[in-house]
């Protein structure tokens, strides 16, 4: 019984590990001084999604 459940979940992470995909990038501008940032997570409400979603952390192609 011990035995089969821990195969079990071993094949249920190693299956979740197998469809999970990065986070994608966005390029944010801020409403205060126009900076522009390049991030996975929204940075809040005082920046705007200016272009995206990238593959990279440099927000370019």
């Amino acid at each position: 019984m011990y035995r089969s459940l821990v195969t079990l979940l071993g094949v249920l992470t190693l299956t979740s590990l197998a469809i999970a995909a990065p986070a994608p990038w966005y390029r944010y501008q801020s409403l205060a001084t126009g900076r522009f940032i390049c991030s996975q997570v929204d940075p809040g409400p005082h920046y705007m999604k200016f272009s995206g979603p990238w593959t990279n952390a440099g927000c370019r192609p």
